[in-house]
């Protein structure tokens, strides 16, 4: 008798016609047998080695408050642009990111002053501004990359600095009469920019009661005694004889101190209660679901810590610590000039990509760079401080990312972790893991909280090397 099924098909057992089965089969055997299974597993689980890097401060009432010294100097931020077509326009309200304009609110003036702007293309190669010759414009840099070349003191000409999207040039005319380029600026690249003659600025200024109290205020704060960082000077006396007369001094304070508030991350998790009572050996499901999300919140916190617009590390960086690659990918002087910038830079902070990419530059020059070992783990490093991978770091239009270094801890006046500890149904630090309750449909209901923020105590506590190309070029 055939042992096939209607569909020809070998009936149960699994043995073709003919062959008779000696032994329980593995199908079988799997009814009666336990097991070795895994715990969940999850790809989107990464290193973050941020949060294990950055020193966490306690932050008991909910605020922490960045103390600082009284400084006079104002901040140069990027101007934003609006493309339509081939036409480039200025965002008005962004012409605050000027010196002289910090702090202006007439908006109206203000899309006036941009609709006077206009716009140039220009080519690589092409010199745009020659030293010693007189500031007639205030320039902003639309797209592309320039850089300001200088004269060194034998002679050799050198490369003072780059400027990009959005930075501008020309606006510290305002503060000497007469002036006159202290640098000549190169086109590195293909770009646009906008160009404003001060002559254009003053009609608007003389006109303008507003506008000329603004730029007067500007011009007496930037006279005040200041040190190199802005800061209001400490009067001292050093290598004096005699009796000399001591100055007097003071250290003054910011008057509205900087302020961060911890954020939040939040879910509530759901899980039947049916699956909870039956369902819990060798694995309690209420545990193993609340383990998958608290990783993903601690991912999404690292994010946050990244690209938030309030306190994140990319948006809050001050914009005198940003420096543009030389060339485009990052090259081993692109990672020196971040080093320099700044005293006791614990680590780096690069996408994996940026990572590769700084690997290739370094093969091509023949370097091999000597690995850190941290906590046991090797690590890429140069000049012996870490680079550690963060994937939350963004690539922008798929080629081009950003690297971050930083000085850490309190007593270093370097960027910190803010959290708070000790909180109510504290489940890992600054994390609460709260119970609900169970609905009518039997559902248990886990509010789960992470709270959380960070803080750059002095503006050189962190750097960014912008517009790094991670793509890999053609052979």
């Amino acid at each position: 008798m055939s042992t096939e099924t209607s569909t020809g098909i070998p009936a149960q057992g699994g043995q073709p016609e003919g062959r008779q089965q000696t032994s329980l089969g593995t199908a079988g055997a799997r009814n009666l047998a336990t097991t070795t299974k895994s715990e969940p597993q999850m790809q989107g689980i990464s290193s973050r080695w941020l949060l294990k890097q950055l020193p966490w401060v306690q932050v008991s009432g909910g605020t922490y408050r960045v103390n600082r010294r009284l400084s006079y100097a104002v901040g140069r931020g990027r101007v934003s642009f609006v493309k339509t077509g081939q036409e480039v326009r200025i965002v008005p309200p962004s012409l605050r990111e000027l010196p002289v304009l910090r702090g202006f609110e007439d908006d109206a003036l203000l899309a006036e002053l941009a609709g006077r702007f206009t716009q140039r293309e220009f080519a690589a190669g092409e010199v745009l501004a020659e030293a010693g010759q007189p500031v007639s414009d205030v320039v902003l840099i639309a797209h592309g990359k320039v850089n300001r070349i200088g004269t060194g003191k034998y002679g050799v000409s050198t490369v003072l600095g780059v400027l990009a999207d959005g930075d501008h040039m020309g606006d510290e005319a305002l503060e000497q009469p007469d002036a006159l380029w202290d640098y000549s600026v190169k086109a590195a690249t293909a770009g646009t920019l906008l160009s404003l003659p001060w002559a254009a600025f003053q009609q608007l200024a003389d006109r303008s009661p507003e506008l000329r109290d603004q730029v007067l205020a500007y011009l007496s704060g930037t006279r005040q005694a200041q040190n190199k960082h802005g800061e209001a000077e400490i009067e001292l006396s050093a290598g004096h004889e005699g009796e000399h007369e001591l100055p007097g001094t003071f250290v003054d304070y910011e008057l509205a101190p900087r302020e961060y508030e911890l954020s939040v991350a939040q879910t509530v998790l759901q899980v039947h209660s049916r699956v909870a009572d039956l369902y819990n050996q060798p694995m309690n499901q209420i545990e193993q679901q609340l383990r998958l999300t608290i990783e993903a919140l601690r991912e999404r916190q690292e994010y946050e810590l990244v690209n938030n617009a309030e306190f994140g590390l990319l948006q809050n960086a001050d914009y005198d610590q940003r420096i543009q690659t030389h060339s485009g990918p990052p090259t081993p002087d692109d990672m020196d000039d971040l080093l320099s910038r700044r005293r006791g830079t614990k680590f780096f902070l690069a996408h994996p990509k940026a990572i590769a990419a700084f690997g290739r530059e370094c093969s091509k020059r023949g370097l091999y760079p000597t690995p850190v070992d941290v906590q046991g783990t090797s690590v890429p490093g140069w000049r012996g401080v870490p680079i550690f991978s963060c994937n939350k770091i963004p690539i922008v239009d798929g080629h081009t990312s950003s690297i971050l270094a930083l000085r850490t801890g309190a007593d270093n006046q370097g960027v910190i972790g803010l959290h708070q500890t000790g909180i109510p149904d504290e489940y890992q630090p600054s994390l609460s893991v709260r119970f609900m309750g169970i609905n009518e449909k039997a559902i248990i209901s886990y509010l789960v909280s992470a709270y959380y923020s960070a803080a750059i105590l002095v503006p050189d506590a962190i750097g960014v090397l912008e517009n790094v190309d991670v793509a890999r070029p053609r052979d």
